[in-house]
């Protein structure tokens, strides 16, 4: 292990421009809970796809709202912090290296802990915006109201999340900042999820060293030239130490 973050830490001093990709791993080190693995809460046996769907939205806006509160905790998301990782990327930019961070969380805690340039490709939970005017309304209006509605127009607001059947906004960005980055580091996903999933392979057929730090192993390992099998807080607790 103490071979990998020395190898790791090298990496990120040598490098320009670092991108970084992190996934849920990040966010339940904040103590929120992977969505993924919620119970109780597939209603009439729909899947988790269905549950967060544009088509569930439109169908049945109510009782997507009610779904979608209860997955996702709203009502908690202001209690939830940034932690050690987070707060090592926001470190790492104030020291002057070029980050770029591509989520696919989406609690916002990155851009709370002080990092400037994150493009949240799967959105946020923070906003919700209207379908006819494109107003948006903040976490506090929607979790005062149960089923949030336009104050203007009174439509029903979608949550500003890429809901599944909705493309990738950001998806060609992200591709583009990944293959011309100086090194890749994934933080906290299985990768599991595509489009997202085929950054890192395409980074490393563009030639650009990629490091992975997640607890578990994951279909794309081989993919990695660095890869710690290890918490993300622990991870950077020793590469800010290393790299201050």
């Amino acid at each position: 292990m103490q071979q990998e973050i020395m190898q790791l830490a090298a990496a990120i001093r040598q490098a320009g421009h670092v991108v970084v990709l992190s996934g849920a791993g990040m966010s339940t080190e904040s103590g929120i809970p992977d969505f993924r693995s919620a119970k109780g809460l597939w209603q009439q046996g729909m899947r988790l796809e269905e549950l967060v769907s544009i088509d569930y939205f439109r169908a049945d806006p109510e009782a997507f709202w009610h779904s979608f509160k209860q997955l996702f905790h709203t009502k908690l998301l202001g209690n939830y912090q940034p932690n050690a990782g987070h707060r090592f990327l926001a470190w790492l930019e104030a020291t002057g290296k070029q980050v770029s961070i591509l989520t696919q969380n989406i609690d916002g805690l990155h851009g709370v802990a002080g990092s400037q340039h994150v493009l949240e490709l799967h959105g946020t939970l923070r906003s919700a915006s209207c379908p006819g005017c494109s107003r948006q309304q903040g976490l506090d209006y929607i979790n005062h109201h149960v089923l949030p509605l336009c104050p203007h127009c009174m439509d029903v607001l979608k949550p500003d999340v890429v809901l599944y059947g909705e493309p990738v906004p950001l998806i060609e960005r992200a591709f583009e900042l990944a293959v011309s980055a100086d090194l890749l580091l994934v933080l906290g996903s299985s990768l599991e999820v595509s489009p997202v999933n085929l950054i890192p392979l395409e980074a490393a057929r563009a030639g650009v060293p990629t490091a992975l730090v997640n607890y578990t192993p994951t279909r794309m390992d081989a993919v990695f030239a660095i890869r710690l099998a290890a918490g993300i807080g622990d991870s950077c607790q020793q590469l800010s130490t290393l790299l201050g």
